[in-house]
């Protein structure tokens, strides 16, 4: 098995698709890992902001009716698996994109598949913030609107900073899975020649790549939260 996928001809089209594909499919893997972050983030920091900010003991507190269909409506986008979700919304991407296949229309299920994930991050993340300092705020007669954005916010970067990380990675996860049913970028070249043509060795050299991307935002990501994290500055 091994010697079959090291063989020279098996090497020497490796290195071709490696030349003339891999360049593509790699910027195609991050342009929709970081478009699809960006409208997950969008969309589900102002969510996960509602779910602290507008709950009974909240500083905007919102009918519990408003609450439990919104703590509903996230935990039944998070439970449904990728894959299925991306089918399902088969309607909504053609009628955004005009297309069900290719590097744009996955960019679709991708962010509604994210921004739920991003809400609960951004919940938990908001949770950590010392109520003290909130409380503190509340005394001094700051409005709920700048309790969340002087306040819960600008004290919950780092941990905001590591969850984007974590999302970021996970929609990467995500982007190469969309190439089972024609998405593009790397998971496309792992599917197309490594699982329907045998071709085990450019599958390898697509994970190896996947995983290059992944440590270099991971890197990135680590940095930014310990940069941004005053209590290290201290």
């Amino acid at each position: 098995m091994i010697s079959k996928i090291f063989d020279p001809a098996a090497t020497a089209e490796a290195l071709d698709i490696l030349k003339t594909e891999m360049p593509l499919a790699t910027w195609e893997t991050v342009y929709v890992t970081l478009v699809a972050t960006f409208f997950a983030v969008v969309i589900g920091l102002p969510l996960g902001v509602l779910l602290v900010a507008g709950e009974k003991d909240g500083v905007r507190p919102l009918p519990p009716a408003f609450m439990q269909a919104l703590n509903l409506i996230i935990n039944l986008l998070r439970s449904v698996p990728f894959l299925i979700l991306m089918i399902l919304v088969f309607p909504l991407t053609r009628f955004i994109v005009g297309t069900v296949v290719g590097t744009v229309a996955s960019i679709v299920p991708l962010v509604i598949a994210a921004f739920p994930f991003v809400a609960r991050l951004v919940e938990a993340s908001l949770r950590e913030v010392d109520q003290n300092v909130v409380e503190a705020a509340v005394s001094m007669g700051a409005s709920p609107w700048q309790i969340i954005t002087k306040v819960m916010i600008p004290e919950s970067v780092p941990s905001l900073i590591s969850s984007l990380t974590t999302a970021v990675i996970t929609i990467l996860g995500y982007s190469a899975m969309s190439g089972i049913i024609g998405g593009g970028g790397l998971g496309k070249i792992a599917i197309n020649y490594g699982y329907y043509r045998y071709k085990y060795l450019v599958m390898l050299i697509a994970v190896i790549l996947l995983i290059a991307i992944v440590q270099i935002f991971q890197s990135i990501g680590t940095h930014a939260a310990i940069s941004s994290d005053k209590r290290l500055k201290r």
